[in-house]
């Protein structure tokens, strides 16, 4: 990876750094609502404390005998397994630690449990909310604006909506709901180039988050293909649970049926959505690599075939962004361009500040916030950007 000796891989290990809160702050309370979410087993109780502790205070440990992707993280893991946890690169240790949350509660192993989202629970209560409720209702005014206002209103939606990331509002220290911050990258013009009103593009948008976010992700959606800024949408989300509140096609569905049963403009726009996915305009895919825990550049060819057929490929959120551009502390000024000049065609990230990595800053910029906000406007999510090549 080009200028990546520069450039170190983000561990776990250092005292007081983000990544290490997730493990010793994020993941203990995550353990104790798993414990209160679902009716589990002695077994499953037994099992996820066991993986808390170990996370802690272990080494990693291999996937059991039995499990179906041993092989995989064999190969995945081969460097890490025996070592403590918090050493590990954060991208894999984050990513092992949700599937070994998966093995702990029984979800791919033969039985009752088979299949059933851990973070169901949360995912759903969220679409419930008076916030969401609020946020649907707006979208009765936007209809009555011009189009181009329409679309700046609900690009924007979708961007700060990943501040309802459900993991990340179990610790942060900041709600979801402050006010957003000017932007600290905007290349939304560029991103509107690639999608001119009335064209025939093809848009391949990587979803992050259910709930909120997919709604406004999905309202967006719609906006795109009743305005012809995309002939078509292929949304990729989440083959199974991954991250807390990770999107999948069940979580499509759960969205698009609380939008249809919405009042006003919300139902609207769930009737067009659910036409547009029984014409095939609005296709929902999803691919194993999007749980692998490896930067999109070691994506395979058919994921890669995909992408490069895309007029623009969209990545939401904060994983999907350190995915792209590489869990590294690059220099802040390190051109956005330069870190994606490898993916097979045009691309942007919708992206809300969670973790340490960010590239595509204006010189001075990571000075200037650091002296208004402090290091942490990096992670506390007040703070968002809008990136995109051409």
């Amino acid at each position: 990876m080009p200028g990546a000796a520069a450039a170190p891989v983000i561990t776990c290990g250092e005292p007081g750094s983000f990544s290490r809160s997730v493990f010793t702050e994020r993941h203990p309370q995550l353990v104790s609502r798993l414990h209160q979410a679902l009716p589990y087993g002695p077994d499953q109780h037994r099992a996820l404390d066991m993986l808390l502790d170990e996370s802690l205070h272990g080494v990693i440990q291999p996937l059991g005998e039995a499990a179906h992707d041993r092989d995989q993280w064999h190969v995945w893991g081969r460097d890490h397994y025996g070592t403590p946890w918090l050493e590990a690169p954060f991208l894999w240790a984050e990513s092992y630690f949700y599937r070994r949350l998966l093995e702990a509660v029984g979800y791919f192993a033969p039985g009752p449990w088979q299949g059933v989202d851990p973070f169901r629970p949360m995912k759903t209560a969220e679409l419930h909310t008076p916030e969401t409720a609020g946020e649907l209702s707006a979208l009765d005014s936007l209809a009555t604006r011009p189009a181009d206002d329409q679309a700046q209103a609900l690009l924007q939606g979708s961007l700060w909506g990943n501040r309802a990331d459900l993991g990340f509002r179990m610790t942060a220290a900041a709600s979801g709901d402050t006010p957003a911050s000017p932007l600290v990258a905007d290349d939304s013009g560029l991103l509107w180039s690639l999608l001119p009103a009335g064209g025939d593009a093809e848009l391949c948008l990587v979803a992050d988050n259910a709930g909120r976010e997919l709604l406004a992700d999905l309202a967006l959606t719609d906006h795109l293909l009743r305005h012809r800024h995309a002939r078509r949408v292929v949304l990729q989300v989440k083959p199974h649970p991954y991250y807390v509140s990770d999107a999948t096609t069940a979580d499509v569905v759960d969205c698009l049926r609380h939008v249809v049963q919405s009042p006003g403009a919300a139902a609207e726009t769930g009737r067009r959505l659910w036409t547009a996915m029984g014409d095939g305009r609005l296709t929902v895919r999803t691919h194993p690599f999007h749980c692998a825990p490896l930067p999109y550049r070691d994506m395979p060819d058919d994921l890669r075939r995909e992408f490069g057929r895309a007029t623009l490929t969209v990545l939401k959120g904060d994983l999907n962004y350190r995915r792209l551009v590489g869990d590294r502390m690059w220099p802040p000024t390190t051109p956005f361009a330069d870190r994606t000049g490898w993916f097979p065609g045009p691309v942007a990230a919708l992206r809300t500040l969670k973790s340490d990595v960010v590239v595509g800053l204006a010189p001075g910029a990571e000075a200037a916030l650091s002296s208004a906000h402090g290091p942490r406007w990096r992670t506390e999510g007040t703070h968002a950007l809008i990136q995109a090549r051409r």
